[in-house]
């Protein structure tokens, strides 16, 4: 009988370890990113097609200049603040926010919020989700 007992216990912190292991993966990209969820490429296209959405890219200029997405305007997540400026007529627009993975952007997507864009969004796995969807990209 002691036996079975120690195996029910064994089998159970598996499972909670797994369980544990499942929502940490769940919950990394708002940890990392900072904001909650993420519009994935699809969902991007078509803001973009659809609602004229404005891209965001606050990736440093050498790693905007490497490939970014056709017609992003590139504001360092460093400038965001001190650049809004540039981009204040489109509060009212959707306006999609992205990096190399997603992380930056979250921390800009949060600053726009708070200074009164309406319709923001983190591109879910930044450039690299990009070109992995076959999308395309532009280089300067």
């Amino acid at each position: 009988m002691s036996v079975d007992v120690w195996k029910f216990a064994q089998d159970n912190v598996l499972l909670i370890a797994v369980a544990a292991a499942s929502g940490g993966m769940l919950l990394w990209p708002i940890i990392r990113g900072g904001a909650s969820g993420g519009l994935g490429t699809l969902e991007a296209t078509q803001l973009i097609n659809r609602e004229d959405a404005m891209v965001v890219d606050v990736r440093s200029p050498e790693e905007f200049s490497v490939g970014h997405i056709v017609n992003a305007r590139n504001i360092p997540v460093a400038d965001i603040e001190s650049r809004l400026r540039e981009i204040e007529k489109h509060k009212k627009k959707p306006v999609i926010v992205m990096c190399e993975r997603g992380s930056r952007a979250g921390r800009a997507a949060n600053v726009l919020k708070a200074k009164g864009f309406e319709k923001v969004h983190v591109l879910a796995g930044g450039i690299e989700a990009w070109r992995s969807a076959g999308l395309p990209v532009a280089k300067t």
